[in-house]
Formats: C-alpha cells, structure tokens, sequence
C-alpha cells in the first residue's frame, strides 16, 4: 500500500478527521477527534489536559495505547500526531465525563 492508500479523511457533522491505516487497521487523529466533539478553538489544550488527568487518574494503559503517526497538517507539511484506533478512542471518550453528556445528548 501506498501513502495515499493508507491516509484519508473521514468527515464526521462536516468536520475532517485525519486517519491513517497502521498495524493492520485505522488510526485516528485525538485531536481531530475531539475538536469535532468539543468544538472550540483549543482541541490541543484540551487533549493535553485530559491526558494528564488520564495518567492521574491511574490510566496507564491508555496512554500506551496511544502513537504518534505523521499527519499532513492544514499548512501542507507532516507532524507527528497523538492518534489512537477506534477501541482506544471510544475508550478516551468514556473517560471524559464533558464528552460523555454531549453524546449522551445527541
């Protein structure tokens, strides 16, 4: 498989979510992910807050379910980004109780 192969967009309520096909299945950008389901303007200060609070909260296992894969940005050029598989992202939003009342309420 070539990159264009195994990176993608998904669109979820019209926002993109970068992915990318590792170890044999789908890898999500966390950030992405949680801009769509915060909104604001921070999904990265957010996303560094609630992994602190994760590994406080004894989460070890968690966070070495997360990788950093390198995602093109909106300026072109490829970062290394937290991403996680949908098991782990699931994961992370039951944990948040602020994300667990916005999906308990849609």
């Amino acid at each position: 498989m070539n990159f264009e192969e195994t990176s993608r967009l998904a669109v979820f309520e019209g926002k993109q979510i970068r992915k990318a096909f590792h170890e044999g299945e789908w890898w999500f950008s966390i950030i992405d992910v949680i801009e769509v389901l915060v909104g604001g303007d921070r999904p990265r200060k957010y996303w560094n807050d609630l992994k602190k609070k994760l590994l406080q909260e004894g989460y070890d296992q968690l966070s070495e379910k997360i990788g950093q894969l390198k995602m093109q940005s909106s300026d072109g050029k490829f970062y290394a980004t937290d991403c996680a598989n949908t098991e782990t992202l699931f994961r992370i939003i039951q944990s948040t109780p602020t994300l667990q009342l916005d999906i308990c309420h849609d």
